[in-house]
């Protein structure tokens, strides 16, 4: 049948089995906008405030349900605004896929009203990008473009359509979506071998899981190959929830932040099993000194990965659910009970503690695990609040923390809470920002109330840029240049300002009360939380140091 470009767009779409879209129109994309609404029993479109926000939302949908998400924005600015959020997506591996429209075909290249080459800007922070000059290539493309978003390692793909094309006809025939699950690198049985032999002769192994575990959706697997090896678990800040954080083999997160049991643990273990992890600079430390005493065994999609930041003794290339499957069959039930008992040690003399007698971040985190029971998807900004989510909510599922990782993107969270909830309605979904971050993108509320989107927005505000300010406190001799934001903003009367419902609390009363009313009311809610704002975030590791060097406040103080 003959459909004109636009009419192609949406088809396509549904065949992919999109149901919602994040956007923004605009002159260039409204053909496409004009067939969306004639759709819009069939695919809800978010208007959110700003098109980060849609980028945002895109991924934040995308990590909560992991289908692939979907945003729109016009040429020009309205494309560039998404190229954070696209970046965002790219460095955590996360599938989306960005539609934008461009200036019509006989106008590229000629400086036109609102014209940017977005396939040239963003062709380094994308898996792929297309520009789609003819209206008979472009529902290929559109096919393309989810097949190599959610296949393989994940990523965001965009796609820039001039606008004459989205009014140009061609003959569209429709397609079931492919299975993406086909086409995974082979995994020979010698690989598997030897990496079990690896294993079985290990005395002191560590589970290193990593944001790949959670893409994999190889969770199950993942528990089996633990309860087998009989090894302590510890993870990245992307891999939280892969491995359940209640579970007795469970030491935290490793790294920068990571407790103290885990960092020892991995400087001391004789076999390092990285599952879908790698090796970031915020994890390792000092390269030359980490996991010196280790034999490494990774597994990951990407073969990329694998001896670009740390040299390992074996490698796996393939899907990481399928890997621990063929691993579990072959490995031989291990008992490492002597090896636990001294990791178990270090849990007991190194336990997280944070200060009782005050409204805390960390007291902010325990409470909303408490009164979601841990069963709630927590969405973080970038800061101390976000490491303090990490720290101290224990997340047993994967997906249900959504956080900017690889980036560090700042203003990610509220647009990414907004995807999340659009995608899991039936989930309680918070946004944890502090209030240097929720300044970026709070404008999101508006869209919260617009659809009807209940989230509920925690503020630790803390009057300064909090994880900045500790490294200023801490290495730049209390030299606070350009971190302090004690002004008049009152975001109580923002929040109202935007429709939702805006609660203050300045003690650990007042917010359990906020929380409580929060989670009854099904509506947006902003909670503006005071708290210090010299509290940090412990332990540490010195950039530069070994992640065996990690320090606390009492560290300090002796």
């Amino acid at each position: 049948m003959q459909l004109n470009g636009a009419e192609i767009v949406i088809e396509c779409l549904k065949e992919q089995g999109v149901d919602t879209v994040f956007g923004y129109p605009g002159g260039a994309i409204l053909n496409v906008y004009d067939e969306l609404y004639k759709h819009r029993d069939e695919i809800r479109h978010i208007l959110t405030s700003h098109e980060q926000g849609a980028s945002h939302a895109a991924d934040g949908y995308a990590r909560a349900t992991g289908k692939v998400g979907v945003c729109l924005a016009t040429s020009g600015p309205g494309a560039t605004n998404l190229v954070t959020g696209i970046a965002t997506a790219y460095m955590d591996s996360i599938p989306i896929v960005a539609i934008t429209c461009n200036v019509g075909v006989s106008l590229l290249g000629k400086d036109s009203f609102q014209e940017i080459d977005i396939t040239g800007i963003t062709m380094p922070i994308t898996k792929y990008n297309f520009i789609v000059k003819d209206v008979n290539d472009l529902a290929d493309t559109i096919r393309k473009a989810f097949r190599i978003a959610k296949s393989g390692r994940p990523g965001p793909v965009l796609i820039d359509i001039p606008k004459d094309v989205t009014a140009a006809k061609a003959e569209y025939e429709p397609k079931p979506a492919e299975d993406y699950a086909c086409g995974q690198p082979h995994v020979s049985e010698e690989e598997i071998s030897r990496a079990v032999a690896m294993i079985e002769e290990s005395e002191r192994p560590v589970v290193f899981v990593g944001g790949g575990a959670v893409l994999s959706d190889a969770s199950s697997e993942l528990f089996d190959f633990v309860e087998k090896t009989d090894a302590p678990v510890t993870d990245s800040l992307m891999g939280k929830g892969a491995f359940p954080g209640t579970d007795p083999r469970y030491t935290g997160m490793l790294g920068m932040h990571g407790t103290k049991a885990s960092n020892y643990s991995v400087s001391e273990c004789d076999l390092l099993i990285v599952i879908g992890a790698r090796f970031s600079d915020r994890v390792t430390g000092n390269t030359e000194t980490f996991a010196k005493n280790a034999k490494i065994l990774q597994i990951d999609i990407d073969p990329a990965e694998m001896n670009k930041n740390i040299i390992i003794t074996q490698g796996i290339e393939g899907d990481i659910r399928h890997v621990l499957k063929l691993l579990n069959k072959k490995l031989k039930q291990q008992d490492h009970s002597e090896w636990l008992k001294k990791v178990e040690e270090y849990k007991e003399k190194y336990p997280l503690k944070y200060h009782q007698d005050a409204l805390t971040g960390p007291f902010i985190v325990e409470e909303i695990y408490r009164q979601t029971k841990g069963d709630a998807i927590i969405v973080t900004e970038v800061g101390q609040h976000q490491m303090w989510a990490a720290q101290f909510y224990k997340y047993t599922k994967p997906r249900t923390l959504l956080t900017s990782g690889g980036l560090g993107t700042m203003g990610y969270g509220l647009g990414a809470s907004l995807g999340a909830k659009s995608g899991c309605p039936d989930k309680t979904v918070i946004n944890i920002a502090g209030d240097g971050c929720f300044r970026m993108n709070m404008n999101e509320i508006a869209t919260a109330v617009r659809h009807n989107i209940p989230v509920i927005q925690v503020v630790v505000n803390n009057h300064v840029l909090g994880m900045v300010r500790q490294w200023q406190d801490l290495f730049y001799d209390e030299r606070y240049s350009a971190t302090v934001l004690r002004d008049s903003v009152d975001f109580v009367k923002l929040a109202e300002a935007m429709g939702a419902e805006g609660i203050g609390a300045k003690t650990r009363e007042e917010f359990c009360a906020a929380l409580e009313k929060a989670l009854e009311m099904n509506r947006p809610v902003v909670i503006d939380c005071q708290i210090d704002s010299d509290d940090k975030v412990w332990p540490m590791v010195a950039p530069g140091a070994s992640i065996s060097d990690a320090f606390d406040e009492e560290d300090m103080a002796r």
